[in-house]
């Protein structure tokens, strides 16, 4: 058995999510039970939350594999707060645990309800192709699932939730907070080495040879509308993340996924996201996905000792979104 074959983002998780529950006082969060027994944290919907609240957040939906700390940071000047994240096991981390990538429907009109799942339950449901990509599969006997809503999962989601991940309800825990809270708005902006993993992917990088990363970008300020928050949680990583990643292998393989990395390559690079959102008629999908990563990249190829860097920072596209 290999030492990735032993980490369990869920066991881990569930550490973390036990010391939310113990805080959540301090942390302004609701803790509840739901109809089938689950515990409801409520992060930003009817409860305040805070920026504390999501990075705290953020590291359970890394599956406990990497920090996330807000900082000082000169290099947006006008928005110096930014959330830094970092893993020793990126792929995991970011692919196999924090990737918002398991779609949450149920019913029809307004009463419906979809939401992308994050976090470590993903490991355990193997929904998405992305998680047999990298050859990771958690067992565990606990889940804990984040998402990005104004309201918890129906029993029909969290029974279906249960079901794919093989828990018992009282062995799930369901973390919500809306894009438009401190929490939520933070909790995105900590994908910032997601997205960079993720369009590595997209890129055919081979995965295995990511060792470490670290991503930053600058904290955005929150916005009762709920396309404007999510553009400035987007613009944050697109015009204003960093990223570095550590890869095994050729120098010239470093030099081309740093060259293709940035945000700037893709066809949609240069306006708000939410001009974008609303340019394309609120149709996420039909955005490039190319977009969605890093606005300035750092690779370093460890057996040569070179780093290759691509990208800028956007000033001006930033506060444009932000201000």
């Amino acid at each position: 058995m290999s030492d990735v074959e032993t980490i369990s983002v869920n066991r881990r998780a569930e550490k973390l999510t036990a010391a939310l529950r113990r805080d959540a006082a301090m942390l302004n969060l609701g803790v509840a039970r739901g109809l089938l027994g689950e515990t409801l944290i409520d992060a930003g919907a009817k409860r305040r939350g805070g920026i504390e609240a999501g990075l705290r957040i953020a590291e359970i939906c890394l599956g406990g594999l990497g920090a996330v700390r807000l900082t000082p940071d000169s290099a947006t000047p006008r928005w110096p707060w930014t959330i830094a994240v970092s893993s020793p096991q990126p792929v995991i981390a970011c692919l196999g645990s924090q990737y918002a990538g398991w779609s949450l429907t149920h019913g029809a009109g307004k009463d419906a309800f979809f939401a992308l799942g994050s976090g470590p339950a993903r490991a355990l449901a193997q929904k998405e192709t992305v998680l047999k990509d990298i050859g990771y599969r958690d067992e565990a006997d606990v889940a804990t699932l984040v998402i990005e809503s104004g309201r918890p999962p129906p029993p029909e989601i969290v029974e279906s939730v249960t079901r794919e991940c093989k828990v018992a309800p009282f062995a799930l825990t369901v973390i919500y907070a809306p894009t438009q809270s401190l929490a939520g708005g933070a909790q995105v902006i900590a994908r910032v080495l997601e997205v960079a993993l993720h369009k590595a992917h997209e890129l055919k990088f081979p995965l295995e040879r990511i060792i470490n990363g670290m991503g930053a970008a600058p904290l955005s300020p929150p916005h009762p509308d709920f396309v404007t928050a999510m553009g400035r949680t987007n613009d944050a990583i697109i015009y204003g993340g960093r990223a570095q990643l550590y890869v095994t292998g050729p120098a010239a393989d470093a030099r081309a996924l740093a060259e293709a990395l940035p945000s700037r390559a893709s066809r949609d690079f240069g306006a708000p996201f939410a001009e974008i959102f609303k340019q394309f008629n609120g149709d996420f999908y039909a955005i490039d996905p190319m977009l969605f990563s890093p606005a300035e990249v750092i690779v370093t190829a460890i057996d040569s000792g070179e780093s290759f860097h691509a990208g800028a920072m956007h000033h001006k596209l930033l506060d444009a979104s932000f201000a």
